[in-house]
C-alpha cells in the first residue's frame, strides 16, 4: 500500500478543474506548505476533532505520524499538490474486522468542484480491490455538514440514519449521520 498512487480514471472534467488530475498518494515532507493551507483553515477544521493548526511543527508531525495511525492515509492531490487528506481506519473489535471507516479533509477553496466526490470514489475502488477482506466502508458526518453528506451520496454511499448525540466534540454533543457503501454495491 505504501507509495501507491491511486489514479482518477473514473472522474471527468467539472467546474473548470480537470478531475483526471486528482490523485491519492502518500504524504511527504515536501507537502508541508500545502498541508498547512488546509490544516490552518477554520472552515476545514469546523467538523473535525482537531483545532486549526498554529505551527509548522504540527504539520510536520501530521506528515510524519499520520500514516502509521490509519489503515490507509493518502494526500488528495491536484496536479501533485496536497490539497486534502483521505484516510481509512478500522476498529480493533473482531466483530467489525470487515469494516473500515472513511474520513477526509479538503481545502475549502476546492469545495463544490467535484474533487471530494472524485477522491472518495477512488478510495472506495482502492479499498474494495486492494483490501479484499473489506465488505463495508462507513463514514460518520455531522448532521450540519451538508456538503460532506452530498459528497458521500454522489460517491454511492447510502444514508443509514442519524445517531443522536453520538459524539461530544468541541464542547458540544453532536448528532452524526451514518453513511455506508458495501462491496456488493459496486
Amino acid at each position: 500500500m505504501e507509495g501507491t498512487l491511486i489514479s482518477s480514471k473514473p472522474c471527468a472534467k467539472e467546474n473548470s478543474i480537470d478531475l483526471t488530475q486528482i490523485t491519492l498518494r502518500a504524504f511527504n515532507l515536501t507537502d508541508l506548505n500545502d498541508v498547512m493551507v488546509w490544516t490552518t483553515d477554520e472552515k476545514v477544521a469546523k467538523f473535525c476533532s482537531w483545532e486549526p493548526y498554529t505551527s509548522k511543527d504540527q504539520g510536520i508531525s501530521f506528515i510524519e505520524d499520520t500514516e502509521s495511525k490509519f489503515l490507509c492515509c493518502k494526500a488528495i492531490c491536484l496536479d501533485d499538490r496536497a490539497i486534502g487528506c483521505m484516510m481509512m481506519f478500522s476498529s480493533d473489535d473482531k466483530c467489525r474486522n470487515k469494516t473500515a471507516e472513511l474520513g477526509y479533509h479538503l481545502g475549502s477553496k476546492y469545495w463544490g468542484k467535484g474533487i471530494g466526490t472524485c477522491a472518495v470514489k477512488q478510495i472506495v475502488n482502492f479499498a474494495f480491490s486492494e483490501l479484499s477482506y473489506l465488505e463495508r466502508l462507513e463514514a460518520l458526518v455531522d448532521v450540519e455538514n451538508v456538503g460532506s453528506q452530498r459528497v458521500l451520496q454522489k460517491a454511492g454511499f447510502k444514508m443509514e440514519g442519524v445517531l443522536r448525540k453520538y459524539l461530544f466534540m468541541k464542547e458540544k454533543s453532536r448528532d452524526m449521520t451514518m453513511f455506508s457503501v458495501l462491496s456488493t454495491d459496486l
